[in-house]
């Protein structure tokens, strides 16, 4: 079974990607819907986060836990991954493979503000590609659009415009640096025009585990378990809406940090 993981429903971008890859596999999908945005929050806040709900992942006997998290994967890579048994696949790490073999040189990266407060994109690209340019760009207005259900409106729009615009001229690629923002791609194409790429780090993702499925030979029943901590009843009409599944099967865990590990945002 693969795990994957993110503050909402952002997420389902990746696991739409993992499930074209893998029609047999066997799925599950957590969302931390009790804490999203993630991008206000404090990195002392995500760090615990992302050691408690990696925690309920790894618990679940997963052969791979693949990220859907663009700001728990920043926050990681300052912080330090906690110990899991299944392997975790990075979400940055998707990222700069998908810029390399693009062969961008002149990248920009629009993400939460606390994903570019931790510059991993940026470190990470630098790592990678010799010589790259990365801009990492904060978009916070844009997620609470997508959770609200507005990813259509001229809200949205807007606030894309508006995040495109604080971009340099002269760029290669635009790297979506947060899973919910595929859903706002046609606002990103109306933005950007046709010679900036739009790279979505979930195709990168989707592929480096099904090589690992095909190394292991690990066989499924291509049933996937939707799981949020939020509300089940708007969770289960977003996710039918989304991955245009009749009757997804979902379920609410209650996983929340305790009361005295809460960090004021």
């Amino acid at each position: 079974m693969i795990g994957l993981f993110d503050s909402g429903l952002g997420g389902l971008t990746v696991v739409r990607r993992v499930r074209e890859a893998l029609p047999d596999a066997d799925l599950v999908f957590f969302a931390d819907q009790a804490h999203v945005p993630y991008g206000e929050r404090s990195a002392e806040d995500l760090a615990r986060l992302v050691r408690l709900n990696l925690g309920w992942l790894d618990a679940q006997a997963l052969d791979a836990i693949v990220m859907a998290c663009n700001t728990s994967c920043a926050i990681a890579d300052v912080h330090g991954w906690p110990a899991t048994r299944a392997r975790v696949f990075d979400l940055i790490d998707s990222a700069a493979l998908a810029c390399e073999r693009a062969g961008a040189t002149r990248i920009g990266v629009v993400a939460t503000a606390a994903t570019v407060q931790t510059g991993a994109y940026g470190r990470r690209l630098r790592a990678r590609i010799p010589g790259v340019a990365v801009v990492e760009v904060a978009a916070p207005a844009l997620v609470p659009l997508v959770e609200a259900g507005q990813a259509q409106s001229e809200a949205a729009r807007i606030a894309v415009a508006e995040a495109c615009a604080q971009l340099p001229a002269g760029l290669d690629a635009v790297v979506y640096g947060c899973t919910h923002y595929p859903m706002l791609d046609e606002h990103f194409a109306a933005a950007l025009g046709d010679r900036i790429a739009r790279l979505d780090p979930a195709l990168m993702q989707a592929e480096r585990t099904a090589a690992l499925v095909a190394q292991c030979g690990t066989a499924g029943t291509g049933t996937t378990r939707y799981v949020t901590n939020g509300n089940l009843e708007a969770f289960t009409a977003n996710v039918a809406r989304i991955m245009g599944v009749a009757a997804p099967a979902t379920e609410r865990a209650e996983i929340a940090l305790p009361a005295a590990a809460r960090v004021r945002r």
